[in-house]
């Protein structure tokens, strides 16, 4: 079988609904969701996309994504690759594809001159976690991951606390 990893096309928006679906169904949170079709057009291939998504093919099938943005560090004063979301379909796991979808990132981020590829793990998730450390990730467990959302999010851009 072959892979080949490409960009995704604006026709495309429903695929990767898709798996943005069967990664939130792997990850237990199908209850989070509120994207939409339209969103995820709109989001990569409107007019200025911030974000970018790139679908792995074996054999000709859609196999995998990775949705990503560039992010900056102000410490290396450089930019970098957020990679928000990594799935491959559980059929063609085992060859290689999550591994290729990374290097195809990290490879990005080199002739770019960006500093780094950064993302985050659900802390159950010890396949995965094995996975990036056996690639040389580092996990940062130093770090704690903030989010505010909904009616706190409200809240805060009123000035409330």
């Amino acid at each position: 079988m072959s892979l080949l990893i490409r960009r995704a096309r604006p026709e495309e928006a429903g695929l990767v609904l898709s798996f943005v679906r069967e990664l939130a169904e792997y990850e237990n949170l199908s209850h989070e969701l509120e994207v939409t079709e339209q969103m995820i057009a709109q989001a990569l291939f409107g007019e200025n996309p911030r974000l970018f998504c790139d679908i792995a093919e074996w054999g000709g099938e859609p196999a995998g994504f990775a949705v990503w943005f560039i992010n900056f560090s102000t410490f290396s004063g450089r930019h970098g690759i957020y990679l928000e979301d990594l799935f491959v379909r559980p059929a063609f796991r085992r060859n290689g594809i999550g591994k290729a979808l990374l290097n195809h990132l990290a490879k990005e981020c080199v002739a770019n001159g960006w500093s780094r590829l950064q993302w985050a793990v659900l802390d159950w998730n010890t396949p995965s976690i094995e996975f990036y450390k056996s690639l040389g990730a580092v996990l940062m467990d130093e770090w704690t991951v903030c989010r505010v959302t909904g009616a706190a999010l409200a809240r805060l851009a009123q000035g409330a606390s």
